[in-house]
């Protein structure tokens, strides 16, 4: 088996994360390059896979900037707001990409990539992971068998735990949508886009509604300070407090995002200066910090799409009835489980989900990774999320946001015209 090369574009915690897979195994993949603007993030992983200086770049703009492609494929995980230039160019110099999800927070150029990448005869794929993981596996096994008879209503929960939404949606990179994009988008187009693949139905009609209710200056404690390492008289009683959450030693999600140097110290000095240092309610924040979306299908089935970011355990719980039975579902790094009581005989059932490995999000890192490579040598499976599969997830986030907005219906028919006119 020959290993195909790829080149990490944006060596964050995504890029990382499915760079290690080539580390896991050498034999599919080889890591020959990097393109990361932070030295510290760079030079970590170009050491990890012993990648030379002259295929080390500060930005995907140097990587491009000499014609012929220095490897077969790209691993794009830049930010989103850099996803549209920076994979138009990939697939006009002839790489077949991996693309972070979203796609791109500008709906017009969703559309764009995807003319491109067809045009282009490029694969570009999109890193819907969790349908690569074997929970949603199993639990897609399960609707399709026909034993819950028709899906009748289906209720789906994206919770996230508080720190989470803290640190990414308040302090970090994904808190203003002028620079990410709606957070109905950037946090769950996964959601929208595993809820389609199941039901294998379009959406004929929806709304939705959210705000950013807590994160507000006139939430925080009495006193409370700017900065968390400027002495705030509630930091004992406050669950966001930052010293607390970042000053660890060691490495892992979220502290070496503060910085790489794994010492307290290092953290505690890059909190008097950095976005994770911020009081959450004095933050420069706008995005929602809760979210509903409500779905009907095109065979009248409704659909339910909870965004919620207080939760006390990061997971997904689901709730999926149908005529003859009820499955009960929870994915979570702690345990999952796919559970079915049958009306009728008033039995209850678990359907087994059979891990394949520790990689994140359940084992789908690794999962997307492996169906991109897969692709590549002509062995697609029905899970990949090409450009063309995973527009629809987008533009359902797109409308989500258009009627939070606007306190409307939207028909989706409708919807989907206009965009083709965009």
């Amino acid at each position: 088996m020959t290993a195909i090369d790829t080149i990490i574009v944006g060596a964050g915690g995504r890029g990382k994360a499915y760079s290690k897979f080539a580390l896991e195994y050498p034999q599919e993949l080889r890591v020959v390059g990097v393109a990361e603007p932070d030295p510290q993030k760079r030079q970590s992983l170009a050491r990890d896979h012993d990648i030379p200086p002259d295929m080390a770049f500060e930005d995907w703009q140097s990587l491009l900037r000499e014609p012929g492609k220095k490897a077969a494929t790209i691993i794009n995980c830049t930010m989103d707001r850099a996803h549209f230039e920076s994979t138009m160019r990939m697939l006009d110099s002839g790489y077949d990409v991996l693309l972070e999800k979203p796609m791109t927070p500008v709906l017009r150029e969703n559309l764009q990539l995807v003319q491109k990448a067809e045009a282009a005869g490029r694969l570009l794929q999109i890193c819907h992971v969790l349908r690569y993981t074997p929970f949603w596996q199993a639990l897609r096994a399960v609707v399709q068998s026909g034993i819950l008879g028709r899906i009748v209503s289906v209720t789906h929960r994206e919770n996230l735990i508080y720190y989470h939404m803290a640190h990414s949606f308040v302090r970090g990179n994904w808190r203003q949508e002028s620079t990410s994009g709606p957070m109905i988008l950037c946090k769950c187009c996964h959601d929208f886009d595993i809820l389609l693949w199941i039901l294998q139905k379009k959406v004929k009609y929806l709304n939705s509604f959210g705000s950013l209710s807590h994160f507000r200056p006139e939430n925080a404690p009495p006193g409370a300070t700017e900065r968390c390492t400027d002495g705030c008289p509630a930091a004992e009683t406050c669950k966001y407090e930052a010293t607390r959450r970042y000053a660890r030693a060691g490495a892992g999600w979220p502290v070496d995002v503060v910085s790489v140097e794994p010492t307290v110290s290092s953290r505690l000095e890059k909190l008097k200066t950095d976005w994770y240092g911020r009081c959450v309610y004095f933050c420069d924040n706008d995005v929602v910090d809760h979210q509903t979306v409500n779905m009907e299908m095109e065979d009248g089935a409704t659909v339910t799409l909870v965004m919620n970011g207080q939760g006390d355990e990061e997971c997904r719980t689901m709730r999926w009835d149908g005529t003859k039975a009820t499955l009960y579902g929870k994915f979570s790094s702690k345990g999952h489980v796919i559970r079915v009581h049958h009306h009728l005989s008033g039995e209850v059932e678990e359907a087994p989900v059979i891990a394949r490995d520790s990689s994140g999000h359940g084992g789908g890192d690794y999962g997307i990774v492996r169906s991109f490579l897969n692709t590549i040598k002509g062995n697609p499976d029905d899970s990949v999320t090409t450009a063309r599969e995973s527009l629809e997830s987008h533009l359902l986030a797109f409308a989500a946001e258009e009627a939070r907005i606007n306190k409307t219906v939207i028909n989706m028919d409708q919807f989907r015209e206009r965009v083709d006119t965009i």
